[in-house]
């Protein structure tokens, strides 16, 4: 049998699931601070600023989570042609994808600077609050194609699994952002005082080192060269695989992202306690969330590395695997913090109604999470497979035909308030996350592999592989 450090050793078979997952899942944090530094920093100049600034922040997020889906379709197709031994067409492949997002970032950085004051308008900013938003967001809109060239070249070097990699840029891009922050709003070491300006400049000049950085490491770390003409010259097939992943998730996205603000508007009626539990226990949950889809995504590289080699029992039993080690870490860590849950929201208020609501909600956690973190992780892999539209199908459903009556009933009509509407958003995702699991146990996923492996003569396709152990 063939060690693991033999060059000839297959990819996914060098890969284990901790090694993967632990630093996307730093990444994901640190991503996380990097909006909320400005927010948190500019604090100490007004509040005036601070929510001029948290109000562009927002949109500048959902931008950055649209570019993601050309990532997450980049990283499922080039894992397959990875696992199936093809790395020219893998890196012709990356190529293409790094295309896509720069054209997409140019049009979103025009959008944004062209729409920065109207849209602060439209969000009823006062006039003082609008100038300040706009000019944040047009300096950081105008820059954020260097935002959609990230997603996708950190995609294609965490496809091979070089996770680390991408975690010590954002490492580095922080640390960057935080010194720029910390001369060019306060106006230290000489430099002038810049306030919102100089938080915006800070993060544009950070995440421009840190595309450099990324872009000597794809190079570096490329399994086979990227030649200039593969970013002009594309492949249609290529451009539809990618695509063809990574619409879907942007539909899944979309419809969690409409129904989310259909029952944001059921708590606005249900007071403004209820808002401000909800709000906390949102910030509360994103740190859960980001564990869920670290393991997710670690899973969807192995198992599309798997997939693309033609090892589909081997991808069946990862998959299998980490549903429980994400069952089990997801409730150890979600039943520690509601063990703490006084505590926990202690630190964001002192409102004896709102630490009563949010507590017994965070309780309630303890039952959603694990359903959420299992959604998650199986999800990732059905689209690691290929089978992207059935997770869209299943989610538009459950979103809209469950979550949000669910939500109007239990909430509004039979008076049971947050605590009924985060009942509907638990059954919501372990009725999606159950459903999602027997597809996968049905291994309809098999059929929509993306590419076929070049596997040795005689060695059939399916067979049980062994994989490397946690």
């Amino acid at each position: 049998m063939k060690s693991i450090s033999d060059p000839s050793t297959p990819s996914w078979r060098k890969l284990s699931l901790f090694a993967v997952t632990w630093p996307i899942f730093l990444d994901t944090l640190l991503r996380m601070f990097h909006g909320s530094a400005d927010v948190f920093m500019m604090s100490q100049v007004s509040d005036l600023a601070t929510g001029a600034v948290g109000i562009s922040n927002e949109i500048i997020y959902f931008c950055i989570t649209m570019f993601g889906f050309v990532g997450i379709g980049t990283s499922i197709v080039v894992a397959q042609y990875i696992g199936a031994g093809r790395e020219r067409e893998a890196s012709r492949i990356s190529a293409h994808a790094i295309s896509i997002n720069f054209l997409f970032g140019l049009i979103v950085s025009a959008a944004l600077v062209v729409c920065a004051e109207p849209l602060m308008r439209l969000l009823n900013l006062d006039a003082e609050q609008i100038g300040i938003a706009s000019r944040y967001l047009k300096i950081i809109g105008g820059f954020i194609w260097i935002e959609a060239l990230s997603y996708a070249i950190s995609s294609i070097i965490r496809s091979q699994g070089r996770t680390k990699d991408v975690l010590f840029v954002t490492l580095g891009v922080n640390a960057v952002h935080l010194v720029g922050n910390y001369l060019l709003i306060f106006g230290h070491a000489g430099f002038p005082e810049m306030g919102v300006t100089g938080a915006a400049v800070s993060a544009v000049v950070s995440r421009a080192l840190g595309i450099v950085v990324l872009f000597m490491i794809l190079y570096r770390r490329a399994l086979s060269p990227i030649r200039l003409k593969d970013y002009v010259k594309w492949k249609g097939e290529y451009v539809k695989q990618i695509l063809g992943v990574g619409l879907p998730a942007a539909g899944e996205h979309l419809a969690w992202q409409g129904q989310y603000m259909m029952i944001m508007s059921f708590i606005n009626i249900i007071g403004v306690t209820a808002l401000s539990a909800h709000i906390y226990i949102m910030n509360i949950s994103h740190y859960f969330f980001s564990l869920a889809f670290a393991i997710g995504i670690g899973t969807e590289i192995i198992v599309g590395q798997m997939v693309g080699a033609g090892e589909n029992r081997a991808a069946y039993e990862r998959l299998m695997r980490s549903v429980k080690i994400s069952f089990v870490v997801t409730l150890a860590v979600v039943g520690a913090a509601a063990f703490f849950r006084e505590g926990i929201v202690g630190l964001f208020t002192e409102d004896a109604e709102i630490l009563a609501m949010a507590t017994g909600i965070l309780l309630l956690s303890v039952v959603l999470e694990p359903g959420r973190t299992f959604n998650l992780v199986v999800i990732a892999s059905l689209r690691a497979a290929g089978d992207a539209r059935f997770p869209v199908f299943v989610g538009v459903i459950s979103m809209w035909g469950v979550a949000v009556p669910l939500a109007y009933a239990l909430g509004i009509h039979y008076g049971m308030g947050l605590f009924g509407i985060w009942i509907a958003f638990a059954v919501d995702e372990w009725l999606r996350g159950l459903i999602m699991l027997l597809r996968w146990k049905s291994l309809a996923w098999q059929r929509y592999s993306l590419v076929g492996p070049q596997k040795e003569p005689g060695a059939p396709v399916g067979q049980p592989a062994s994989t490397q152990s946690l």
